[in-house]
């Protein structure tokens, strides 16, 4: 693709990869295929090759509108159209770059400014976010009924280990997750432990920084990493084997951290450091291949939900799957599986009828071979089906974590 970018932004660091990544783009249109949005609206503006032609036109000249703003806001990043693209556009980050430069041209309405600064400051901050999700299910029938799903059962996070293993590794507690669901990241190291691994939670890391990403705030995305690098760095350096991720959204930011922070000096190698030790869950049991097979008595019929961040972004297809199926799982034929549930971060809030739509569709093709059980990698993903979901949706964690513990008492 041709380029002309304008003055102000060619010889910028974010103008010169928005230009490489341009050119790599030959307007092919396979992305639409798989593009979530323009599927369910049929626009070309809302799919990645329309999406492209709105940010190469305002980064060569064109007057950034509210329109193109609107456009760009469904995207769900899912990043669908990178998998499928034969020409490998990085189309995720050319989105980032967009939005950004969209964004300081086109005020937003004093209520979506609002509600952006709202999820950007308080879903990141864990303690302020856990005392809102407290208060919000002691209010419970007060509450929309949308929002009152989404809360679901905090549940039973049971016990931690005691015993510390001479192998370890950094375990990060989503935001989210550990106020949402905190039993997902107790079940992991329950599971580490059985492994004769350790898990090190360090209080003094804080959020993965990819709300602040998704909210064309780059400077926030930035200081959450140069936070979390000062945070581990000790422990890496102290000898821990990984950085351990159990929800794959925090992972695929993580494992940008070298490219985020690729500009300062003082941060650049450890970051990069960083970013190469860290590991899925399930990629970390994979590639130290041990977990425990067994046939139980009685088979579970399960669907796996792959959340675009660990199918697209992280490029981990078929990893969790063996494990499940190791301890019992029979796994049922999804259809659309690499289509996104509509979840997306902050994007079923911010887009509700558009993710609903999503939603309704994901769990019909999660549901169509009747499985007892939905497992996922992700919490907003669990939180997002799980709240229309007439089955149980859970993470593969705590079902292999359970699994374990049954093939325990049975042995």
């Amino acid at each position: 693709m041709e380029t002309r970018l304008a003055d102000w932004i060619r010889d910028t660091d974010a103008g010169r990869e928005a230009d490489a990544i341009l050119r790599s783009c030959v307007h092919c249109g396979f992305c639409n295929a798989t593009c979530p949005t323009y599927q369910l609206l049929g626009d070309e503006l809302d799919g990645p090759r329309g999406r492209i032609y709105q940010i190469k036109g305002v980064l060569e000249g064109a007057p950034a509108t509210r329109t193109t703003q609107r456009h760009l806001d469904r995207c769900l990043t899912c990043r669908a159209c990178e998998t499928t693209c034969p020409s490998g556009v990085q189309y995720g980050r050319l989105l980032e770059i967009g939005r950004e430069v969209v964004d300081a041209r086109v005020a937003r309405p004093l209520g979506e400014r609002l509600a952006r600064a709202l999820l950007r400051e308080g879903v990141s901050r864990r303690r302020l976010f856990a005392f809102g999700v407290g208060l919000a299910r002691r209010l419970g029938p007060l509450l929309p009924a949308r929002l009152r799903a989404k809360l679901g059962d905090r549940g039973r996070t049971g016990s931690a280990p005691t015993t510390r293993h001479a192998r370890r590794v950094i375990l990060l507690t989503s935001c989210s997750q550990d106020a949402l669901l905190p039993s997902i990241d107790r079940a992991a190291v329950r599971v580490l432990d059985r492994l004769g691994v350790s898990a090190i939670v360090e209080p003094r890391a804080g959020c993965c920084g990819a709300l602040s990403a998704h909210l064309s705030d780059p400077n926030g995305a930035r200081a959450a990493a140069r936070r979390n690098v000062d945070a581990w760095w000790g422990h890496v350096a102290a000898g821990a084997e990984a950085l351990v991720m159990t929800a794959s959204g925090c992972g695929v930011q993580v494992k940008d951290y070298g490219h985020l922070l690729a500009a300062e000096p003082a941060y650049a190698e450890r970051a990069a450091r960083i970013a190469a030790l860290t590991r899925d869950l399930s990629e970390w049991l994979r590639e130290h291949g041990r977990m425990p097979r067994h046939d139980l008595a009685a088979p579970v019929t399960v669907a796996f939900h792959a959340p675009c961040t660990l199918q697209h972004g992280q490029k981990l297809v078929g990893v969790v799957e063996p494990i499940l199926e190791g301890l019992g799982a029979r796994l049922v034929p999804v259809a659309g599986a690499h289509l996104c549930c509509g979840s997306a971060g902050s994007y079923s809030l911010l887009q509700p009828a558009l993710a609903s739509a999503l939603r309704d569709a994901k769990l019909e093709s999660l549901t169509a071979h009747a499985p007892s059980v939905i497992l996922s990698a992700n919490v907003g993903c669990i939180a997002h089906l799980g709240a229309a979901a007439r089955i149980p949706v859970r993470h593969w964690i705590e079902w292999v974590e359970e699994r374990l513990h049954a093939d325990g008492r049975s042995g």
